[in-house]
């Protein structure tokens, strides 16, 4: 019987979505480190990047246990300059970096070699319930559609074509014959006629004064 080993290329990455709310702080760091080394799958590995992403919501929500773990509980870092040592009260980082506090726990539980460092890449860590990764995630609940508004029936041709007609042709036809009757003929008619008739009169009379008795 052969000994089934598997390979990188056959690993199929998941993601995973975890609420830290009211989670206590050790606890929850337990999980998602568990999470990111595959130790959930029947394929795990130990020394194989099981390529699994985890995904921390309402970090600030996050429970720690303990009267005074809250101010006694320090941090430490370092600039690496001379007397550049740097130091923080867990409840001084709750309240400006709450993700900083999950990232610590989780780095504290998972390998200190370049496994754990490529495994540290899968966490994602965010303050509130919304991020990023809905689409890795299976997205969000996809949100109902208006209803739409119904469509309007198409008005036919035969009910507004006669209107346009009678508004438009009876203005034309009123116009035309007014200027033309009143304005032109009557005036040229009494003008050009009545000089003449006057003008023929007077010259049969007087060549013929002597004759007519």
């Amino acid at each position: 019987m052969k000994t089934y080993i598997v390979k990188a290329k056959d690993i199929v990455p998941k993601w995973h979505v975890v609420d830290a709310a009211g989670q206590p702080l050790g606890r929850l760091a337990t999980r998602v480190a568990s999470l990111l080394r595959g130790k959930h799958r029947p394929d795990f590995t130990p020394y194989l990047d099981m390529r699994d992403f985890v995904v921390v919501v309402n970090a600030e929500r996050v429970r720690v246990s303990g009267n005074n773990k809250m101010r006694q509980k320090i941090y430490y870092r370092h600039t690496q300059y001379p007397g550049g040592l740097k130091q923080v009260t867990l409840e001084k980082l709750m309240a400006t970096h709450p993700t900083r506090v999950i990232e610590h726990a989780v780095r504290g539980m998972l390998p200190h070699n370049r496994l754990g460092a490529k495994l540290r890449r899968h966490l994602k860590v965010y303050v509130g319930p919304e991020h990023p990764h809905q689409a890795q995630t299976g997205g969000a609940p996809k949100k109902p559609k208006p209803p739409k508004p119904p469509a309007e029936k198409p008005v036919a041709k035969a009910e507004t074509e006669p209107v346009v007609e009678e508004v438009a042709e009876p203005e034309a036809i009123a116009e035309e014959p007014v200027e033309a009757a009143v304005v032109e003929e009557p005036v040229e008619a009494v003008v050009d006629e009545a000089p003449p008739e006057a003008a023929e009169e007077p010259q049969p009379d007087g060549g013929t004064g002597g004759e007519a008795p």
